[in-house]
């Protein structure tokens, strides 16, 4: 049988996975199931893209490494336009099937911690949430002992001629990305006197701001739907959200005031 559109994007299993649990079942559900099929989806690319970044950093490949960066941004700005269409639910549209949820929420992507933990926002105690879920558990522990795309950028510096202390090159990539004084030294240097490397750091922060824009935008969304209401799953809703809104790379931030 020769390959044909269908098989070769196996249409058949991706349009048959769409099961809304509502009697009806209502309307709505269909859009809140496949918005999350598709959020899911870019998280793998976003994924896979952030890998490559890594190796592109590590090699010195500037051209490459914007022009990787600029494909990211540009899935996270159709993140965010998603959010436009998850909006045109009412709040009462939502409410005719949330109960179906049950304990499910958003707070349990494994891919979306994957990719916190690829950015340099390590807790062990994330992989507690996922006992259940033998995949979920082995591939956050695989990305847990990985070095991050922070950690990346600092041997891209090195690269570039800047001395970085040992204590930053020999880090233990299983902590969380921390600010360090003597890096936003180099930093600011970097920004005064090296514009080739500083337009990867500016795309950096562009990065992490448009991861933000997208958390920001997913709270505003959820506090128009549900109000002050707990969240699914047991989460606090908006009030535990609005404690994500932190930079992934600190020190990037932190040089502005001294600039």
């Amino acid at each position: 049988m020769s390959l044909t559109y269908s098989s070769y994007l196996e249409l058949n299993q991706i349009l048959t996975a769409q099961h809304p649990r509502s009697a009806g079942p209502e309307h709505d559900e269909m859009l809140f199931i496949i918005i999350h099929q598709v959020y899911e989806l870019w998280f793998k690319q976003i994924l896979h893209e952030t890998d490559y970044l890594s190796d592109l950093l590590r090699q010195n490949d500037q051209t490459r490494t914007l022009h990787t960066l600029r494909r990211i941004l540009t899935i996270l700005k159709t993140l965010v336009g998603q959010i436009d269409i998850l909006e045109t639910m009412t709040p009462l549209e939502f409410l005719s099937f949330r109960d179906r949820l049950e304990s499910a929420s958003g707070f349990q992507s494994y891919q979306f911690r994957e990719l916190e933990f690829a950015l340099g926002h390590k807790r062990r105690g994330v992989m507690a949430h996922y006992a259940d879920d033998p995949t979920a558990v082995a591939r956050l522990e695989t990305r847990f002992a990985q070095p991050t795309l922070w950690d990346a950028f600092l041997a891209f510096l090195v690269a570039n001629g800047h001395e970085l202390p040992d204590e930053l090159l020999h880090r233990d990539v299983t902590e969380a990305v921390r600010p360090s004084p003597a890096l936003q030294q180099i930093l600011i240097h970097i920004y005064r006197q090296d514009p080739r490397t500083l337009r990867v750091c500016e795309r950096l922060v562009d990065l992490d701001e448009g991861l933000q824009e997208w958390r920001y935008r997913h709270i505003k969304m959820v506090e128009r739907t549900i109000g002050t209401k707990r969240g699914t799953g047991g989460s606090s809703g908006v009030g535990y959200l609005y404690t994500t809104l932190k930079p992934f790379f600190p020190d990037l931030w932190a040089i502005r005031a001294e600039l």
